[in-house]
């Protein structure tokens, strides 16, 4: 299978707006900047993965998506994650994918067994596999086989929208079950959640350099 993984990101420095109570502006952007880094350092120590396309309009996201090796594409006009998700789709289409998995850019806890048991779930054609957030109501992973089978559909509800899709299209719905991606950092309780982890002795975020991240 000839997976690219896209992973759209926000510019820094309007990320994570919904923790304003609980961090400042500049820990925000610290915060957004160290998830991406562990997202595209787990990805790229998945060898099933192809290739990864980072979409964002942060040329320091652009920069430090180059530095791990992945490619990249500057947005520009108004951001609209589902159309932007489009275009990245067609232009990994172009360089021969077979498949698509898209990643949000704050998973602390997201490991190469997670990609590795998404893609193996999908060998056969036809396939969404879909792994959600704490609530089922989000979509925190989506790979989709073939590329633009289904639209995407990103926002309150995904998870409902994105299943109603992929059975319109007849293709065969896997739902990938973990704890580590039912995770992500919107929300102060999400942090609060994710600090709980830490303390109780779950791995932190990797914080490697970009060699360093390639390594095994």
């Amino acid at each position: 299978m000839n997976l690219w993984v896209i992973i759209p990101v926000k510019p820094f420095v309007r990320a994570k707006s919904r923790l304003s109570a609980a961090l400042t502006p500049a820990e925000r952007s610290e915060l957004a900047e160290r998830l991406l880094r562990h997202v595209l350092g787990v990805v790229r120590q998945t060898p099933q993965v192809a290739g990864t396309l980072v979409i964002s309009r942060d040329s320091k996201v652009l920069a430090i998506a180059r530095d791990f090796g992945a490619n990249t594409v500057a947005e520009s006009g108004t951001p609209e994650l589902n159309s932007a998700l489009m275009r990245a789709t067609q232009v990994v289409s172009i360089w021969r994918a077979d498949a698509v998995l898209v990643l949000p850019a704050d998973l602390p806890l997201i490991s190469p067994e997670d990609i590795a048991a998404m893609i193996e779930l999908a060998r056969s054609s036809q396939t969404v596999v879909i792994a959600t957030d704490a609530n089922q109501d989000g979509t925190n992973a989506l790979l989709i086989r073939p590329p633009g089978l289904i639209p995407y559909a990103y926002g309150e509800g995904s998870y409902e929208r994105h299943t109603r899709l992929a059975q319109d299209a007849r293709a065969t719905v896997k739902l990938y079950q973990s704890d580590r991606l039912a995770l992500d950092i919107d929300l102060p309780e999400d942090l609060q959640r994710y600090r709980r982890l830490l303390e109780s002795g779950e791995p932190s975020l990797s914080l490697a350099a970009p060699d360093s991240a390639a390594d095994g």
